[in-house]
């Protein structure tokens, strides 16, 4: 491991602290970045996400990427934890925290507002950071895009109605904008840019070549993990200085939930015998969320100003730190007999 990759917690919280820093220091500056958008997605942090999946998706070998449904495991590994399990201990938990243990310092109406927040989340499992957490635990590229494109396409047709029973409304609108421009920014394009680059590059030298290439952009995809922190951080800074102990609550369910569904992950993943590099990314899928998706839906239905759209924000927030956590843990537990993959 580099020196970059070695110290990535260290790093990750300096940028933190950075970005709430800079935030407070020149809001003015963040509130222009944040502008850049269309359909809820900021086109400065696509930028950067793009910089951090790119290596990943030139590791990516068609010709695996079809063998993949000889091993279904790990999706159904995913599919089950994403959209039987994960939405609704997401909204179980909400209710526990807000409307009982919390309840002497949350009025009701915010509750709701809360609990609604951590549905949308629930219900919206992450595209583009899977790729950046898979990379990190040296999962399989071809298993991860497959698990990301099942859960995709899954997502067009069951976020809707799930969404709308959890929250109790008939008339939800899926941000269609949001969804296709996420997917065609986060996982279309940067496939087909990785198939050509991939390409080329066997040409030039064969499999070394592209080995050595990706191993010249990996620092790259890190300093976009750190530099996307620092924009998430400083987009909230105001928010975080204003209402701490708020979203400190908001926190504690989340962080409960993210470490729930890995433990149920990485027990299913044992459970099947699932080698380590599908089973690291089966099982950051379901912890992280697409939070551009429940932003948009956040705001839409309660306001941008709504205790829903904060609970959102909440969960970018802790969304980083808390993965890397899994990381490293799934870094730690990888069996000996299953060596990393350079």
């Amino acid at each position: 491991m580099g020196l970059f990759e070695r110290y990535l917690t260290v790093w990750v919280g300096l940028g933190i602290l950075a970005g709430v820093g800079l935030g407070l220091l020149t809001p003015a500056a963040f509130a222009a970045i944040a502008a850049i958008e269309f359909a809820h997605v900021n086109g400065v942090v696509a930028v950067l996400i793009w910089v951090m999946i790119y290596p990943m998706m030139i590791q990516i070998d068609f010709a695996a990427v079809r063998d993949v449904g000889k091993r279904p495991q790990g999706l159904l590994l995913t599919v089950v934890i994403n959209w039987l399990i994960k939405p609704f201990t997401m909204a179980a938990l909400g209710v526990l925290f807000f409307r009982y243990l919390f309840a002497p310092w949350v009025d009701p109406q915010s509750a709701n507002e809360y609990i609604a927040g951590m549905i949308l989340l629930g219900v919206a499992p992450c595209t583009a950071m899977v790729f950046v957490w898979s990379q990190l635990t040296k999962g399989d590229p071809n298993y991860t895009l497959v698990q990301v494109s099942v859960n995709d396409l899954i997502m067009v047709f069951a976020f809707a109605p799930i969404a709308a029973f959890l929250l109790g409304v008939t008339d939800l609108t899926v941000p269609w904008e949001t969804l296709v421009l996420s997917t065609l920014l986060y996982v279309v394009l940067p496939l087909i840019a990785g198939v050509l680059t991939r390409r080329w590059l066997r040409h030039q030298g064969g499999d070394a070549r592209v080995t050595a290439f990706v191993a010249q952009l990996k620092p790259w995809s890190v300093v976009g993990l750190i530099a996307t922190v620092v924009l998430l951080f400083g987009f909230q800074a105001q928010t975080i200085i204003a209402k701490p102990f708020v979203i400190a609550l908001i926190a504690v369910p989340l962080v409960i939930q993210t470490y729930g569904i890995f433990a149920l992950s990485y027990a299913g993943a044992r459970w099947l015998k699932l080698p380590h590099d599908i089973a690291a990314p089966a099982c950051l899928i379901g912890t992280s969320n697409f939070f551009e998706l429940a932003v948009a839906v956040a705001i839409s239905l309660f306001g941008l100003h709504s205790g829903a759209a904060l609970a959102t924000v909440v969960g970018v927030l802790v969304e980083v730190p808390v993965m890397l956590t899994l990381v490293a843990l799934l870094n730690a537990w990888r069996p000996a007999d299953q060596p990393a993959k350079t």
